[in-house]
């Protein structure tokens, strides 16, 4: 079986698309290589490389590793319709390289977030073992093995803790020394603990429909934040794809190599971009 007929194949054990928000994101495979690459030399396997981001940087870094076969960007690079293909489109170029040089790209996004042991959940394993989960908005009609899939999640606490505690468990988990936090008079002042955290990779704007003592996400607009303080939540901003990128080495390469491994094909190695990170920095 070729290689991507194999990662699209465990990628749908992984994250099944039909957990995708369909109605405004575009996940699966995006780019088909016609002419897909051979193997360098019968001793070197074959490359899965996984990206947060698709930038020139990261593509050129796959690209230049002649074992890469496919590309697994979780952010899709393709995303509103295109109506041409030309090198002067910083997208478009990078699509076309892709396929030129024999590489296929795919796109999990927001299947990733509601599957089981998906993004969300990978955020969640700062808290360890103190507190229990369940979906924001649990999926209907959920695939076998993703029962408790579903957009977001609730975290709940089996003892109340202080603000200043889970923030540090946030930053420990992320690996960031700092992160950009509304916090609420009253859990500054421990009056009130924390005993829920609502956690949304990426953009969690959405959230503010839901209730929670302290919102974990990437970034919320400004009077999304206004809105959470007005409801008595404080507000936890870690900056889009730190929320994110962490997931792929963590779950997604060990998920995807032992699928791989167990499918009777060649062996494959799954590796993880060194230049895909944040834009921003704290300067």
């Amino acid at each position: 079986m070729a290689l991507l007929q194999r990662v699209l194949k465990s990628m749908e054990r992984i994250a099944p698309q039909s957990l995708a928000e369909h109605a405004w994101d575009n996940v699966g495979l995006l780019v088909e290589a016609p002419y897909p690459r051979t193997r360098v030399a019968s001793t070197t396997p074959q490359r899965v490389f996984l990206t947060i981001d698709f930038t020139t940087a990261v593509v050129d870094e796959a690209l230049n590793d002649p074992s890469v076969g496919v590309i697994i960007a979780y952010h899709p690079p393709i995303f509103r319709g295109m109506k041409r293909l030309l090198l002067k489109d910083t997208k478009q170029r990078m699509v076309l390289q892709c396929a030129a040089k024999g590489v296929s790209v795919y796109s999990p996004h927001t299947s990733c977030d509601s599957c089981e042991e998906g993004v969300n959940d990978w955020l969640l394993k700062g808290f360890g073992s103190a507190g229990t989960s369940r979906a924001f908005v649990p999926a209907e009609n959920a695939p076998e093995g993703h029962e408790h899939a579903g957009k977001g999640r609730i975290f709940t606490f089996h003892q109340p803790t202080p603000v200043s505690q889970v923030i540090e468990q946030i930053k420990s988990h992320l690996g960031m020394k700092h992160v950009r936090a509304a916090i609420h008079p009253k859990h500054a002042s421990n009056e009130r603990l924390i005993s829920t955290v609502g956690v949304w990779a990426g953009s969690g704007s959405e959230m503010v429909n839901h209730r929670a003592d302290l919102f974990l996400t990437g970034e919320m607009g400004h009077h999304d934040v206004l809105e959470a303080l007005e409801q008595n939540s404080t507000v936890v901003l870690c900056e889009h794809s730190n929320t994110e990128r962490g997931y792929l080495s963590a779950t997604l390469k060990p998920k995807l190599e032992a699928l791989l491994a167990q499918d009777g094909g060649e062996a494959v190695e799954v590796i993880v971009s060194q230049t895909d990170k944040d834009p921003l920095v704290v300067v």
